[in-house]
């Protein structure tokens, strides 16, 4: 089991403690540093920023925006990275939602897995570097061929030679589709979150992975405390806050894909009424329904030996990777606890 350190995004500007943070990380024998994008800072200058002041951690992004930049760009930016990090860098792709793409970024989200597999497909076509890239696809059409086209377009190769064509593609994937997609084409998966008590949520899905593929998993939470109701409910507050707000506001209310998956965790009940309750602006009580069970199924909380008792079921899942946040002492502990 592998260890990463989730930075997540920005808030109103760089938080000073990231640097320090992925640093402690890198000392402690975690394997890879995490950085995201949302409607804010973008993910590629965060990984340069870490990478800049790392040496031997490796730089992911959880996740970039597809709807953000054209495929070439994204390569563009990928191999500049991971020249610049000295090839420790991994590109970690998701199609995000249709109220950020359609509302943030302008661009329709219709058919997203198509969307998908022509965006990795020109991505590994520039990566190879072995002839110029034409593709003619539903979506990505190089040399551009609309009607308001000059067509003095031609098909390029990129001027910078790539560290490495098969630089990491990991696809974060929540619907049962876009998560057999990516066991199909990437070389990873980021779930959003993961139970390794339901191991049969995803099953049928990843049937068809590689025996080297990556599962990098979120631990929503990561605490020490102690090992009583009280203080287990407590160290899950902050799980319980975010997921309200992933359920509840984190999507339209006929379509959230973070609600669609609780449900299909087993909690449809529980989704159903955190959604009504947001959408009333009843956040407080959104928060107080997500069920315990669930906040505690996602996270590692507790003393270090019931840490070390539930981590048992994280060993036995098809995860590689449990990604987490957190200040230094948690680091330090967590990384006692899994790494040893």
């Amino acid at each position: 089991m592998k260890l990463g350190l989730q930075l997540g995004y920005w808030g109103k500007g760089p938080n000073p403690f990231h640097v320090p943070l992925a640093q402690q990380a890198e000392s402690l024998g975690f394997d890879s540093v995490w950085v995201a994008e949302s409607w804010g800072n973008d993910a590629f200058s965060f990984a340069t920023w870490m990478a800049a002041h790392t040496k031997t951690i490796r730089i992911c992004t959880g996740v970039v925006q597809i709807s953000g930049r054209t495929p070439s760009s994204c390569a563009m930016h990928a191999v500049t990275v991971d020249h610049l990090s000295e090839g420790r860098f991994a590109l970690g792709l998701g199609v995000s939602g249709p109220q950020v793409v359609e509302g943030w970024y302008g661009q329709p989200f219709a058919k997203p897995l198509r969307r998908t597999r022509e965006y990795i497909d020109v991505i590994r076509a520039v990566l190879r570097r072995d002839e110029p890239v034409a593709y003619d696809g539903q979506f990505v059409h190089m040399p551009y061929n609309g009607a308001d086209s000059w067509e003095m377009g031609k098909p390029l190769k990129i001027m910078v030679h790539p560290l490495r064509a098969d630089l990491p593609i990991y696809l974060g994937a929540e619907g049962p589709k876009n998560v057999a997609l990516a066991a199909e084409i990437a070389d990873g998966w980021l779930p959003l979150y993961y139970s390794p008590f339901r191991p049969e949520v995803y099953a049928d899905s990843l049937r068809g992975m590689k025996d080297d593929f990556e599962i990098a998993v979120n631990v929503m939470g990561c605490t020490i405390t102690g090992d009583s109701d009280e203080e287990i409910e407590a160290a899950l507050m902050p799980t319980k806050a975010a997921l309200g707000f992933y359920i509840g506001g984190m999507g339209h209310r006929t379509r959230n894909f973070h609600m669609e998956l609780m449900a299909r965790m087993g909690f449809e009940d529980a989704a159903i009424k955190i959604q009504d309750l947001f959408f009333e602006g009843k956040r407080d009580e959104a928060i107080q329904l997500v069920p315990t069970q669930f906040a505690d199924e996602i996270s590692l909380v507790g003393s270090k030996e019931r840490i070390k008792d539930r981590l048992a079921a994280w060993k036995d899942s098809p995860v590689t990777t449990i990604i987490m946040s957190g200040g230094p002492d948690t680091l330090r502990a967590m990384a006692g606890i899994i790494l040893d």
